[in-house]
């Protein structure tokens, strides 16, 4: 019997200016729109931060889980790019550059992100066509 393929997730700082972003580019370039969202302050992004026993207050990091493995920060924006369309996928090759180095753009930018992009009040509220790709 096959394992059944989940439908890979996004968890992302909900009140972030750029998350928010970043998740609205990536709904409009989703060649297959199969990946799904959760604010990381939602209950569901509460819930699979608690099921994949990452730390549940910690906000600075996207998340992506495909087929029951967890990737962060630069890991998970690498393995997003493999599923848009247009040139994206190519930004994959990026994955041989030292985890380290990756992480530590990611990190800065992370750090960064609220002052250069600033923070709602509250996690965005998905248009009604795209609002099933929501969980929760």
């Amino acid at each position: 019997m096959c394992p059944v393929k989940e439908q890979p997730i996004i968890l992302f700082d909900g009140i972030c200016n750029l998350c928010n972003r970043v998740v609205r580019f990536v709904i409009r370039r989703d060649k297959k729109k199969v990946i799904r969202f959760a604010a990381l302050q939602s209950e569901a992004g509460q819930g699979l931060l608690q099921k994949y026993h990452l730390p549940v207050t910690a906000m600075e990091s996207f998340v992506f889980i495909e087929n029951g493995k967890v990737y962060s920060r630069s890991s998970a924006a690498l393995k997003v790019c493999r599923h848009l369309r247009g040139l994206w996928p190519l930004c994959y090759g990026f994955i041989i550059v030292p985890e380290f180095i990756r992480d530590a753009v990611y990190n800065w930018v992370a750090k960064n992100r609220y002052k250069w992009f600033g923070v709602r009040a509250e996690c965005m509220i998905p248009t009604p066509e795209i609002k099933a790709r929501f969980l929760n």
